[in-house]
Parts: C-alpha cells; structure tokens; sequence
C-alpha cells in the first residue's frame, strides 16, 4: 500500500470528524457531560485503529519490496558472472570471439605475443615447405674433435629456412663432439671449417621439398618428413630439426642429435640396425622415424658407460 494513502485516510477521517462536529452542535443541547465524554473517547479509539491500520500496511509493504531488491542484486551478479567453459573444448582461433581468454584480463588475452624462438634459429611460426635450393654455408669454424683423422665439414642452410647458419653450426658441432658420440670410438675426428674451406662431407638444412629431392624421396609415407645421406651431403629436413618427430619421446635438441648421428653414421660408414628387445634403447643407427619396435627412443651410438648400443644389421 503506497505511504501517501494513509495521509488520504487522515484527511477522510478529518471530514467525518468536520460532519460529527457540525452533527454535534446540531444536537449538543442534548447531551450531558458523560455522554460527550463517551462520544470523545470513541472519536480517539476511531483514529488509533486508522493509525495502526496504516503502520500494518506499511510494515507489510516494506517486507515485499524488500526481497524483491535482494533477488534482482543476485540476479545481476549471476548474469554478470563469465560463464562456465568446458576445460576439453579448444580455445577459438584468435579474433573469432570478443570474449578475452577465461583466467586472464582482456588486455592480456588481446596482446600479440611474440613467436617463440627455436634453438638453432628457428622460430616457431609454421615451417616453410619449400624454398629455392640456394644454400648459404656458416663462417663458423672449430677445433679438431675426437682422437681420429679430424674429417672436416661445414654446414650449408637453404635460403628462406628462417634458421641461422652459425647458430646451427654451433649445435651440430656439439653433437659431433659429445662424448656419447662417434668420437667415443678413438677411430673418428671430426673439425668444423668455415664457408670456401675444403670438406670431406656437408650437413645442409633444407626445406621438406628440397629434402625429398636431394634424397630422391619416392616412398609416399616418408615425403616431406625423412632426413637422408646423398653422397658426401647430410641432408636435413627443416621440418624434423624445427619440431623433432612424433616416434621419438624428448626434446628438439636429442632428436637433432639423433638426425645428426645417424647420418653422419652413414658417412663414416655404418649400415642400418634395428631394435635389440624391448625396452632396450633404439640403436643411433636403427630408422627410429619408421617406428621403435619396442625399443626405447635414443639418439647417441655410445651410452654414458662407453658401451656401443648396437642392434642386429637390417638386411
């Protein structure tokens, strides 16, 4: 009931009162001093009941707007809250929703990041497929490693590969020169030269393309995705130096060392060997991209004991 309306009964109840005054000095000739006490008390007793009547409908109209206003408080926090995301469900592509990525501010989820840089210079932006067949060679050079005759090589990276000739000289250097190595066999030494120097073998790093036709690819599962030797070259598919393989279980940088030890394994003069027993490690020299055979991945021919791990010669 609407606080004024109470103020409409008092000014009701004041026109009675008006009438009963006027009624009053109509007849007050004829009522005694008992009686007109009678006739006031019963005006009084009129007005508390109109008096309390209006509290009971204030007292009652105050109780059911009350709850109104708590459940429309709830209300607009439930519908401001984000809703519930599925953990399992991908996250949309950039710029297909307005909605900032659940769990961080809107200026956090709306910033580029910068692409992850890849060691050995790549970068993590999708890999280029193919390029023009020029190679550029680093001017890096090294020491002799290993107690053998040192065979020299250098590294030769495709144009456009996006990885940088110097900074992967470097790391297969420190392939070639770990004492898990080829150069744990006092028969080998190996010597990094520089661009225009005389080599006995070359390591390039090719777009997938490329690779396949330098290693004359034809079998249709390995297109775009082996490494190989092509006489003197060691060919390396961008694509396994920049993302590793699906076969072999660790970091980008054992699988390069895998590359680069089976390869080079071929240049020096080892043959393919496969999986020993399961469990066991995968020999340096087995074609782990082709599967393990229950054989645990690994990318060195010697263990940390010095110990050869060899498998049986594939025929």
């Amino acid at each position: 009931m609407p606080a004024g309306h109470p103020t409409g009964r008092d000014r009701s109840t004041g026109r009675g009162s008006r009438r009963g005054s006027r009624r009053g000095s109509g007849s007050g000739a004829g009522l005694g001093p008992r009686a007109l006490r009678r006739a006031e008390r019963r005006k009084r007793l009129h007005r508390t009941l109109l008096g309390s009547a209006a509290l009971v409908a204030l007292a009652a109209t105050a109780y059911a707007v009350v709850p109104l206003d708590d459940a429309e408080t709830v209300s607009d926090s439930v519908a401001a809250a984000p809703p519930a995301q599925d953990p399992a469900a991908a996250p949309s592509p950039s710029g297909s929703s307005g909605s900032p990525e659940a769990g961080k501010p809107p200026e956090a989820a709306d910033t580029p990041q910068a692409p992850e840089t890849k060691p050995g210079g790549g970068s993590g932006s999708a890999v280029p497929q193919s390029g023009p067949g020029v190679f550029s060679a680093s001017s890096r050079s090294g020491q002799p490693q290993g107690k053998g005759p040192a065979r020299k090589w250098r590294i030769e990276v495709e144009d456009g590969s996006g990885v940088d000739a110097n900074t992967a000289a470097q790391s297969v250097e420190r392939i070639l020169g770990d004492p898990r190595g080829w150069i744990k066999d006092p028969a080998y030494g190996f010597q990094l030269v520089g661009a225009g120097q005389p080599v006995d073998f070359t390591v390039k790093i090719a777009t997938p393309r490329t690779t396949d036709r330098l290693c004359e690819v034809v079998t249709p599962e390995l297109i775009g995705e082996t490494n190989c030797r092509a006489g003197h070259t060691v060919v390396v598919n961008l694509k396994r130096w920049l993302e590793g393989s699906p076969q072999f279980k660790g970091a980008v940088e054992e699988y390069r060392a895998l590359i680069v030890n089976h390869e080079v394994g071929h240049e020096i003069g080892h043959d393919h060997e496969t999986c020993p027993g399961p469990g066991k490690p995968a020999p340096a020299m087995m074609q782990q991209i082709k599967g393990l055979l229950g054989c645990v991945a690994n990318a060195w021919p010697f263990d940390g004991n010095g110990t050869y791990l060899s498998g049986p010669p594939v025929p």
